[in-house]
């Protein structure tokens, strides 16, 4: 008979606030449970508040890892993002989330981590270290990671220049990215707005997209930067 042996969670000793920084998560069935619930009600609030439409869904992969990059207008990105889904793949779909405002105080991080399953980004510092662990995340087969590559939410209305991140993830690898234009999303949610506003909001999703010929050098994380953030724009430009 072989002997039983307890193992305690790594994050046992730490606080709830360190819990919910953490990356990877430990998974509790707990938050499975409230993360399906919260999904389920979100998108009732998202097709009937902001009378959502989505176009383009069947554009999604049905397979593999795969990345969503969208213009930032408002925190309604992300959760439009997460209604086009399949439900069936909430717990596998992460955006990242910027640490040092998703994850400054214990209420944002439970509702990062526990309804929106947000991966804490580092945006000031340790951006390689952050996106090293959109890599990891990504080499699992069947997750997905949601990127805006403006690195914040637009206070204008135009999109702004993508950052290099999202380039330097990509370059030289096998990785599917799908642009995605949100519209909308500012008149419903403006930056520095409390509530949301009942605007209709469009989720147009475009065909996937493979950098898998360009070499990992600077030139190439310049040229894809510029093309994805050139297919969001001209998706934007059909809404018109």
């Amino acid at each position: 008979m072989k002997e039983w042996k307890y193992h305690p969670p790594p994050d046992i000793d730490a606080t709830m606030l360190e819990s919910l920084r953490d990356f990877p998560r430990q998974p509790y069935m707990l938050v499975y449970a409230v993360r399906s619930i919260a999904a389920l009600l979100m998108r009732v609030w998202m097709k009937t508040y902001h009378r959502l439409e989505v176009v383009g869904r069947d554009n999604l992969p049905q397979s593999g890892s795969f990345i969503l990059v969208c213009n930032h207008t408002s925190h309604l990105d992300t959760l439009s993002l997460l209604t086009a889904i399949p439900l069936k793949m909430i717990h596998h779909t992460f955006p990242a989330a910027a640490a040092d405002y998703f994850f400054s105080s214990l209420p944002r991080s439970a509702m990062s981590a526990i309804v929106i399953n947000a991966l804490p980004f580092e945006r000031k510092v340790k951006g390689a270290e952050s996106l090293a662990v959109c890599s990891q995340l990504l080499a699992n087969d069947g997750n997905i990671l949601i990127i805006f590559p403006e690195g914040t939410r637009t206070t204008t209305g135009e999109m702004g220049s993508f950052r290099s991140g999202i380039g330097r993830l990509i370059a030289g690898t096998d990785l599917l990215v799908v642009p995605c234009h949100l519209a909308g999303g500012m008149k419903a949610w403006p930056k520095g707005r409390i509530l949301p506003r009942p605007h209709k909001l469009r989720l147009d999703i475009g065909a996937p997209q493979t950098f898998s010929h360009l070499e990992k050098n600077e030139e190439s994380v310049r040229a894809i930067c510029q093309d994805l953030e050139d297919r969001v724009a001209q998706l934007g430009s059909e809404d018109a």
